[in-house]
């Protein structure tokens, strides 16, 4: 009699541990389980990855050097997208004809927001070149990016309202990061003397950062990459570069450098350098003591060598 209620005291002991250790394994893989994020441009990417932190697991459809204005999505890209538990994309039709995807797939009640909606009207551009459409490349004012973090927040809190405090707290740490940057970016603007502030480049991404840094932009091609410009648009930049007595003009990353190489050889002045425009370096790419696979990075690296090249 003993013997069989030691045993039965012994088996409910073992079954209350086994049942505890089940509880806490349980309770670990629900604290660890990552949110599952798609996210398009690499720049996207990194706002995605500052924000979320070790809360999200984030896979970006575009890497370094990849043209977000012309590119197709792949029968891997939809399942991703499809298999993603949010979304986030920039959005003012940067992605092209990724944008009806990204509108079908909201329609399924998905989490799907483009990073520009924190961005208020009132402080796009809308070029006339861009007709009936907003110029997309607002990563260029880091004041105007930093309203994109919100979006994150936004969206991420939304899917898990559970960590809403965590996505916050993390959107405030982001924001005052890139008041810190739009600062450095002004004090390195101002190293130029206004009247030098004149960047050539080949295509229109770079409006909102002429107004937010004080360039004048002038570029070969329109906001999107997609028609080619014509001999008449090559000799007439020719003939602007010439006028102005300009020392360099700048190739882009994800587009073509050929025909800016010409112009600056028929223009008789260098290539300063090539800048990131619809796309960040690879992740670990250091140049100038700069990771070129970061925002912060490319923000840097870009100005550095305008700069310097102009000087």
């Amino acid at each position: 009699m003993k013997l069989n209620l030691a045993r039965s005291r012994l088996l409910r002991g073992a079954l209350l541990l086994t049942l505890a250790a089940l509880g806490t394994t349980s309770t670990t893989t629900a604290a660890e389980r990552k949110i599952r994020v798609t996210t398009t441009t690499s720049m996207v990417t990194d706002l995605v990855q500052q924000v979320g932190g070790d809360r999200v697991e984030v896979s970006g459809l575009m890497g370094a050097g990849v043209d977000p204005h012309l590119y197709k999505a792949t029968a891997a890209d939809v399942s991703k997208l499809q298999q993603a538990e949010v979304i986030f994309y920039n959005g003012l039709v940067l992605e092209g004809k990724l944008t009806d995807i990204f509108t079908k797939l909201a329609r399924t009640k998905k989490f799907v927001y483009p990073v520009t909606e924190g961005v208020p009207e009132k402080k796009l551009l809308e070029p006339p070149e861009f007709e009936d459409h907003f110029d997309p490349h607002v990563w260029f004012d880091v004041e105007l990016w930093a309203l994109c973090a919100q979006t994150v927040v936004k969206g991420l809190s939304e899917f898990a309202p559970a960590d809403k405090a965590h996505f916050e707290l993390r959107g405030k740490e982001v924001a005052t990061r890139l008041r810190a940057l739009h600062e450095w970016s002004l004090k390195k603007a101002a190293e130029l003397p206004k009247d030098r502030r004149i960047l050539v480049t080949s295509h229109d991404a770079y409006n909102y950062f002429g107004r937010a840094y004080g360039f004048q932009v002038v570029s070969l091609q329109g906001v999107s990459t997609v028609t080619e410009a014509g001999l008449a648009d090559m000799a007439k930049l020719v003939d602007f570069i010439k006028k102005n007595h300009l020392k360099a003009i700048f190739v882009e990353s994800s587009v073509s450098p050929a025909t800016l190489q010409r112009i600056a050889k028929d223009a008789g002045v260098k290539v300063g350098g090539e800048l990131f425009s619809d796309a960040m370096g690879t992740l670990g790419q250091m140049e100038n003591g700069y990771d070129l696979g970061t925002y912060e990075g490319m923000i840097k690296h870009n100005l550095t060598t305008i700069v310097g090249a102009l000087k």
